[in-house]
């Protein structure tokens, strides 16, 4: 089935013989000028050799299980897996960490297509090229950091991303969205924005997506829970754009979602019940307010992956780890959320506008 088009760029990418994918590749260096870069490049072993089809024989004998950080560590996969559906190239790769290797060994002898290499090594590659460009992502803030907010000290106190999990058809539950404590059905649940964005403790700036991703995840609610109660408190509810808005306005016409304007104070858990109580300040009534729900779900914000491990080259970046462009020295570019704090749309879109102007760094020298 489709997957957000996912499906249609790895076919064209397979089909392009000017691509070359290098996977479980980091850049480790980068020298040189516009035109004229040199990258060095640390290749990881897979322990899996290109003979793979994804038969999935080697899984059925490994004995050693690996908690799955595809879904935030929430089940549990074999050493030698599949890291998701729709990952790229479609082999299995072992886990060296969990591994027993030699001694072990079943997927070796379970494998008709001699695919698996025990002994494979890392490697590290050269290649000179004109431009580049950083399209390195984001990951979500730590929401253990938040210290009012409960988040790892309560099970039914999830984030964002986790909720996305249990929501995917691949996901731990099969799609199923379940309290986290004892698998029982949401009766009410409540959303927390900003949780550690616009805060100058945390993320001192808008991650600009979690609104939308929890109005997109009050519809996943009330699909597989029609009575259930929704509670959404916000700072500012910020849905730019046409569609949102309207998107936001239909979400409106729930009369079983309530959005409270005003900074959450404090997530707690009874622990009696396992039940969550929001505390916060409505900003419009000035009252304090106490809202019980089964459980919690904190929209944590994005932070790019350069804030939290240094990028390899020369790049100018502003507090927050975001990459600023330079586009009168060219040559290397930032794209997507490595740039700003973006959706998918916007991110495909600026992706496209960096590509061009690498493309332009090659033709110009």
């Amino acid at each position: 089935p489709p997957t957000c088009g996912l499906e249609i760029n790895f076919r064209r990418i397979k089909d392009n013989p000017k691509i070359k994918i290098y996977t479980l590749a980091e850049v480790q260096k980068v020298e040189g000028e516009p035109g004229n870069y040199n990258a060095q490049i640390k290749i990881s072993p897979r322990y899996v050799n290109e003979n793979c089809v994804a038969c999935d024989e080697c899984v059925k004998v490994c004995p050693v299980e690996r908690k799955n950080d595809f879904n935030f560590g929430l089940d549990n996969s074999k050493t030698i897996y599949s890291p998701f559906e729709m990952s790229f190239p479609m082999k299995y790769v072992i886990d060296g960490a969990t591994c027993k290797g030699a001694e072990c060994a079943k997927c070796v002898d379970a494998c008709k297509y001699s695919a698996i290499d025990l002994n494979m090594e890392s490697k590290t590659i050269d290649l000179k090229v004109g431009a580049i460009v950083w399209a390195t992502g984001w990951i979500p803030y730590d929401a253990n950091k938040i210290d009012n907010l409960g988040f790892g000290k309560h099970q039914n106190i999830i984030t964002n991303m986790i909720l996305e999990r249990y929501a995917s058809p691949n996901g731990p539950t099969k799609g199923k969205i379940v309290r986290p404590s004892d698998g029982k059905a949401i009766e009410s649940i409540a959303f927390v924005q900003c949780a550690g964005s616009r805060d100058e403790n945390h993320l001192p700036y808008c991650s600009y997506i979690c609104c939308m991703a929890s109005l997109k995840h009050a519809t996943y609610i009330r699909e597989q829970y029609p009575d259930a109660n929704i509670y959404i408190f916000y700072i500012d509810l910020r849905t730019p754009g046409l569609r949102y808005e309207k998107f936001y306005n239909k979400i409106k016409e729930d009369d079983k979602i309530f959005f409270i304007k005003g900074k959450v104070a404090e997530v707690s858990e009874d622990p009696a019940t396992n039940n969550i109580t929001v505390v916060a300040e409505n900003a419009v009534t000035g009252e304090k307010i106490r809202q019980t729900v089964g459980m919690a779900v904190l929209a944590t914000g994005m932070q790019p992956t350069n804030a939290i491990s240094k990028l390899p080259a020369e790049l100018n970046c502003n507090s927050d780890g975001f990459i600023i462009n330079n586009f009168e020295k060219g040559g290397m570019f930032a794209a997507g959320c490595a740039n700003k704090p973006a959706d998918v749309v916007s991110s495909n879109q600026n992706a496209t506008g960096m590509a061009l102007k690498a493309i332009q760094t090659l033709v110009r020298r």
